[in-house]
């Protein structure tokens, strides 16, 4: 048994803040009924692609049902409110007043199921002057802050890697949605979430708040170092680099008697966070005679071996390939309608010795929309003539 076995969710998102979201909550036991256009989700159709099914969208909606129905029309309107009666969650991204068009608000959708839970997934909120504008990862990690302190020191800002401000949404939708969904059972009311993706990266910057709100400075961009702590980054070693992190005076006596410089501890330019941070290019002098004449394995292990923090810097295929991640067991493999095995990276938390996981991949478009219908009490006839009709498709692939 998962934790939300039992909790039936409608998934009216796409792309990937709303579908990351959806596939937790899916690995966690809850069903996931996910609604596509007749096109399918746009991720169905970006590569990279195996045997012509798109990995982003296996990635992210494994574990969930689908259902095609075209909302631009009434009578598919109304049977996405009928599924969403028989639901616990909605979870939706359209622009802001969309889903109040579609007649699938979380007031309309709540007159006939109080108890509904209704979380809306957008750049900028359902609310405020920003609220309308279209948004991209790389448009609110521009406005949040992540890219003004992302980058080089004196370089050009950066944006990170990865499409944060998607997945801190979608997580932080997981956090909101599971909160008003215990809420719901206490108090028998429903609730309407509203998430951001500028907001929840705003308040993933604890280091800028307290440099900001509490000192009035600015965060400064300093590449891989720590804009308060030294030595904190990558260094120099014979075949590569190293990452070293040293957090306060304990760690940094240990790394100055292992690199055979004792002295460095009773050195006033390096007597605190602050001082070696104002002197790290000669700190880091000073520590890379010793990692530029060693290996990186040789220098990682000798300062793990002294409790200093230290690592690799590794491709994601060598640490999918590393004990570690093969003790752990990060990629799993689930059945799929036409791949047959569909790795994926699913998600990381464990519960004891159990690490839940959605019971298969990524649905096949449609797949799911007659068992879906036939549960809300249509009859064969009357799915018929709704596929005829173009409202709905079932459609089955190989």
């Amino acid at each position: 048994m998962k934790p939300l076995d039992g909790l039936r969710i409608l998934d009216l998102t796409r792309v990937l803040a709303g579908p990351f979201a959806t596939a937790i909550l899916a690995d966690l036991g809850a069903e996931v009924i996910k609604l596509e256009p007749p096109q399918g989700d746009d991720y169905r159709h970006i590569g990279p692609f195996r045997d012509g099914e798109s990995a982003l969208f296996a990635l992210t909606n494994r574990g969930k049902k689908s259902v095609v129905i075209d909302l631009k029309s009434p009578d598919g309107q109304a049977l996405a409110r009928r599924i969403a009666g028989t639901c616990d969650v909605v979870v939706e991204n359209f622009r802001p007043g969309v889903a109040e068009r579609l007649g699938l608000g979380a007031e309309r959708l709540r007159q006939g199921n109080p108890r509904l839970v209704v979380c809306s997934i957008s750049g900028f909120g359902q609310s405020g002057p920003s609220a309308e504008l279209p948004a991209y990862d790389i448009v609110v990690q521009a406005m949040s802050g992540w890219m003004d302190a992302t980058g080089e020191d004196g370089g050009q800002p950066l944006k990170v890697g990865e499409a944060l401000g998607d997945i801190a949404a979608g997580l932080y939708a997981v956090i909101a949605i599971l909160s008003a969904v215990i809420g719901s059972a206490r108090t028998g009311q429903g609730a309407t979430l509203d998430v951001a993706m500028l907001d929840c990266l705003v308040a993933m910057l604890p280091t800028s708040h307290a440099l900001h709100l509490y000192a009035g400075r600015s965060v400064q961009r300093v590449g891989n170092r720590h804009p308060l702590s030294t030595p904190f980054g990558a260094f120099r070693t014979n075949d590569g680099h190293a990452i070293i992190a040293v957090l306060g005076a304990r760690q940094f006596h240990a790394l100055a008697g292992l690199i055979g410089a004792p002295e460095a501890a009773d050195d006033p330019r390096f007597a605190s966070d602050e001082d070696r941070t104002a002197h790290e290019p000669a700190l880091r002098a000073l520590i890379e005679t010793w990692t530029a004449a060693r290996p990186t394995a040789e220098v990682v292990a000798a300062l793990s071996a002294a409790g200093i923090p230290a690592a690799p810097i590794q491709t994601l295929a060598e640490q999918l390939a590393s004990p570690h991640a093969q003790a752990r067991a990060l990629v799993s493999e689930l059945p799929h309608h036409r791949l047959g095995q569909s790795p994926v990276v699913g998600q990381p938390v464990r519960f004891g010795a159990e690490k839940p996981l959605a019971p298969q991949g990524a649905p096949a478009l449609g797949g799911d929309s007659r068992a879906v219908l036939e549960r809300l009490g249509l009859t064969t006839d009357q799915i018929a003539g709704l596929i005829e009709a173009g409202i709905v498709q079932e459609v089955t692939r190989a």
